[in-house]
């Protein structure tokens, strides 16, 4: 008995999965939103499991398109991480240049060079990425 029950679900899922489809509007998001969160905690290799990973990708989807995040500013950036780390702007004289120098580039006044990105990439551990996001 137990075991035909198990088909069913099975055989149930099995449907459910093959139903899902790109979600176009808020409501179809919600609705998958709430089915992740029921069976976030699905077994690997499961039915369950199987639909969890169509469905986050299926939010994702949803999620790229109608909410996208924006790159964050390098020199926002740049001036969070000195802050985590302690660091004051004097301490990037020797990679951007002289006290003036690094005070222009942290106001918007002077453009990072290449030479600057790469030393922030290493002293202040910024993925290149963030100063590559903005370009065009």
């Amino acid at each position: 008995m137990i075991n035909k029950a198990a088909q069913l679900l099975k055989l149930c899922i099995s449907k459910m999965i093959k139903s899902l489809k790109l979600l176009k509007t808020e409501a179809e998001y919600n609705t998958a939103i709430k089915r992740t969160i029921e069976i976030f905690h699905a077994e690997e290799g499961t039915p369950e499991s199987d639909e969890l990973d169509i469905l986050l990708l299926l939010v994702k989807d949803y999620e790229d398109r109608h909410y996208p995040i924006s790159a964050p500013d390098p020199i926002e950036v740049i001036k969070l991480k000195l802050e985590e780390k302690g660091l004051k702007q004097k301490d990037l004289e020797s990679i951007i240049g002289s006290k003036g120098y690094v005070s222009q580039v942290l106001s918007g006044k002077k453009e990072l060079t290449l030479k600057m990105v790469k030393g922030l990439h290493l002293y202040l551990g910024i993925s290149a990425d963030i100063f590559l996001a903005g370009t065009k």
